[in-house]
């Protein structure tokens, strides 16, 4: 029994790690497609979660964060091993007041042991509150809770004051079903998405150069940053 445990938890393993090098994968003719489609439902998904009622932490803490991911769709497909990925769009404040630059393409995995029914969609979004946790995603690839420290945001009205208490490097909220929840993101691989990139932007690029030195843009991202730097700037 030990045995086939092992067995199968390799195998739930192997598939992610399988599953994050195809979407890393050289870029193709439609990259810059699945690209702007990503930016877009990002952007439904950031402009819903923002006017829920039960985000008054996500809409208090974007005051402060220093980088907003937004993932709109992360699957999760579960027999006995649960295997989750999906992509998103990060976004980082630049040096002038009210700059935002992004976004730079990443994909979300993980392989997790335990007893699932079933399988699902969520939407998430992260928040970089720290300098450690931009450059922590500005790496090749990261792993939540060991590279930087994460936690689920708090949920419902009237919640902001537990903000002040979170003391970390990100800080994740999520939607599933219908229902807002801060997810665990723990353990997570974040990976960057060079062909996503360079099919947005035309040439190859790095995150750092997309983020930091803002080198790179898109008038096609317009949109989601504007409501990002509101949120951002909001009273």
């Amino acid at each position: 029994m030990r045995a086939t445990s092992r067995s199968g938890w390799c195998v739930a393993a192997m598939l992610t790690v399988a599953g994050l090098a195809a979407l890393a994968a050289p870029a193709r003719a439609d990259d810059a497609t699945d690209a702007r489609q990503l930016v877009e439902k990002a952007k439904l998904t950031f402009e819903s979660m923002m006017v829920a009622p039960e985000m008054d932490a996500l809409r208090d803490l974007m005051k402060s964060a220093k980088g907003v991911f937004v993932a709109p769709q992360v699957l999760r497909g579960a027999f006995i091993f649960g295997v989750s990925g999906g992509s998103g769009a990060f976004f980082a404040r630049g040096e002038r007041p009210g700059q935002w630059n992004g976004p730079a393409f990443y994909t979300i995995g993980e392989a997790s042991f335990g007893f699932q029914a079933g399988a699902d969609a969520s939407e998430i979004v992260l928040l970089a509150m720290t300098d450690r946790g931009v450059a922590a995603l500005l790496s090749t690839s990261v792993k939540l809770g060991a590279d930087a420290s994460v936690a689920a945001g708090p949920v419902g009205v009237g919640v902001r004051a537990a903000t002040a208490n979170l003391s970390v490097d990100l800080v994740s909220f999520s939607r599933a079903k219908g229902l807002y929840g801060g997810v665990s993101v723990e353990g997570a691989v974040v990976a960057t998405r060079g062909a996503l990139n360079a099919g947005y932007y035309g040439r190859e690029v790095s995150p750092a150069d997309i983020l930091i030195r803002g080198a790179a843009s898109n008038p096609h991202a317009a949109p989601l940053i504007d409501l990002i730097r509101k949120a951002a700037e909001a009273k």
